[in-house]
């Protein structure tokens, strides 16, 4: 097993595992909402990207943007005022709560992966 570096501080890049609270805004009605999270890791959402790429046999790439909207957003949301966040709720709400909730979502691809 390789022997870890006393300068490099692995802990700084690991998730704690604590959930932490965010509040968002919905911009029309200017409702406050505060919802508790829990961090996604970089491999979870890796998984979750997978799992939206499809690759037919002519190298024609599609990326289901819905479900990794969705999976992220019931993967991250531990409590809010609605309760779970399920599929059913969020088939539900309507382009106001909906974008006020894209923001907590983590970024699929960086600029180069558009």
């Amino acid at each position: 097993m390789a022997e870890q570096s006393k300068d490099f501080d692995i802990s700084k890049y690991q998730i704690s595992g604590e959930n932490y609270e965010q509040t968002i805004v919905i911009e029309e009605t200017g409702d406050e909402v505060k919802v508790t999270l829990k961090p996604m890791s970089w491999s979870r959402r890796n998984k979750i990207v997978s799992k939206c790429l499809k690759i037919d046999g002519g190298g024609n790439n599609s990326f289901d943007g819905d479900y990794y909207m969705k999976e992220c957003l019931k993967e991250m949301i531990v409590k809010a005022p609605w309760g779970p966040t399920t599929e059913s709720f969020l088939v539900s709400i309507d382009e106001r709560l909906g974008k006020a909730l894209e923001p907590l979502v983590p970024q699929a691809f960086d600029k180069q992966g558009e």
